[in-house]
């Protein structure tokens, strides 16, 4: 962590330098910079039963961030950014020390940004690592919620060539964070194109070619509706999976034919939050070894806090996932927002009783500190039938503060 947080004043300085150098010689290498940051300590307990102790792990975050201007070109800018997990030399939890339940939180220290954009009316050209979230992080998220937030190295186009349309192609060569692994090397193409109709209605087209993998196809419409004084929002979104187009190889590609529907209601009555949500992911069909799965999604803002199906929708989906889900809570500013989940699990074909799940999470901002916000969360998750896979109740709790500079 020193190590990070002397290389960054380094950085600094050296960006100084440069600028005072060139400003001499009539040209700013550097310029408008602009410095930001994130320290977010977090205490989390797992605990899943008839498996390994329950695991308690004491871990900070820290980000530093550097934008600037180069070379007085208008449009032309660079980011870097450096990221830092610790745990202080707590392990009592997995992968720290295998005998603890999982927390997948490792101790690390990466380059979590370094990006070059080139501004051209209304088309950006990026290339290098950043952080990418697409719509609801269903398919392609960083997984913000972990300490060791996920970067991708890309090649990305963002044009907003007429009013309300955003058009995003992306070439993603690489991607690391969540776990201790480095850099996962890939030739995957993102595509996604968004349109907003009106007020009422956001239209989403996209495809989604994971190298190796599986190709994704689809749309997404999501809007918001008043009616008296309640607000409503909705969303609705349909994708299909097949076998992977880019560097498949029969050797480790099995065909894939699984759907995708996710239909969601919520409802804001002056601060009183209610919302229901159907969400499935299809099951293997024919010869298939796995069903519809999302490797690269923001995992766990699906399926409840407990992560309990993180690795049946990130690798294998045989059997397939119906999540049924009720939320209510209450939002007003002072108070800050408290919300309660319920999950009801189960198999695509509902022959298979996956358990349920119920979740609580509260978040305020600390009065008189500014940029400051303090988290509780808790999640209980109750096994399903003996031949479903998830035969262990699982516990978790998070208590979480968030300084933002």
């Amino acid at each position: 962590m020193k190590k990070i947080i002397i290389s960054t004043v380094a950085l600094s300085a050296i960006i100084g330098s440069f600028s005072t150098i060139s400003a001499n010689e009539g040209l700013n290498i550097f310029s408008d910079t602009k410095f930001s940051g994130e320290i977010r300590p977090r205490y989390e307990f797992a605990d899943k039963e008839g498996g390994t102790e329950a695991a308690n792990a004491f871990t900070a975050r820290t980000r530093l961030r550097v934008q600037s201007k180069l070379l007085d070109m208008d449009g032309l800018s660079a980011t870097v950014a450096v990221s830092t997990v610790n745990n202080f030399g707590s392990t009592d939890y997995s992968p720290a020390s295998p005998k603890y339940d999982l927390i997948l939180d490792p101790q690390k220290a990466m380059l979590s940004e370094a990006m070059i954009n080139y501004k051209i009316g209304a088309t950006t050209i990026a290339a290098g690592r950043s952080h990418l979230n697409l719509d609801d992080q269903r398919f392609i998220g960083t997984v913000g919620w972990r300490q060791l937030e996920r970067s991708y190295d890309t090649i990305n186009v963002i044009s907003k060539p007429v009013d309300g349309l955003t058009l995003i192609g992306a070439y993603v060569y690489g991607y690391e964070g969540v776990d201790a692994n480095p850099t996962t090397e890939t030739n995957s193409a993102v595509l996604n194109a968004k349109y907003i109709v009106n007020d009422n209605l956001t239209v989403t087209g996209f495809g989604y070619l994971l190298a190796d993998i599986h190709d994704t196809y689809g749309l997404r419409a999501t809007g918001k509706v008043n009616v008296d004084n309640i607000k409503l929002d909705y969303a609705a979104s349909y994708a299909m999976q097949s076998k992977a187009s880019l560097n498949a190889t029969d050797t480790v590609n099995v065909d894939i034919d699984a759907s995708y529907i996710d239909l969601a209601l919520g409802a804001n009555m002056s601060g009183l939050l209610l919302g229901v949500e159907y969400e499935s992911l299809g099951q293997a069909n024919g010869s298939s070894a796995k069903g519809f799965t999302t490797p690269l999604a923001t995992l766990h803002k699906f399926q409840g806090f407990a992560d309990e199906f993180l690795g049946q929708t990130r690798d294998s989906n045989t059997a397939g996932i119906i999540d049924i889900s009720l939320k209510a809570g209450y939002t007003a500013k002072g108070f800050g927002k408290a919300l309660v989940f319920y999950h009801n699990f189960s198999s695509d074909d509902g022959s298979l009783d996956l358990g349920s799940e119920i979740d609580a999470l509260y978040v305020n901002a600390l009065p008189g500190v500014k940029g400051v916000s303090a988290l509780l969360k808790a999640a209980y998750y109750t096994a399903g039938e003996a031949t479903s896979g998830h035969t262990a109740n699982n516990t978790k709790f998070w208590a979480q503060l968030d300084y933002k500079f």
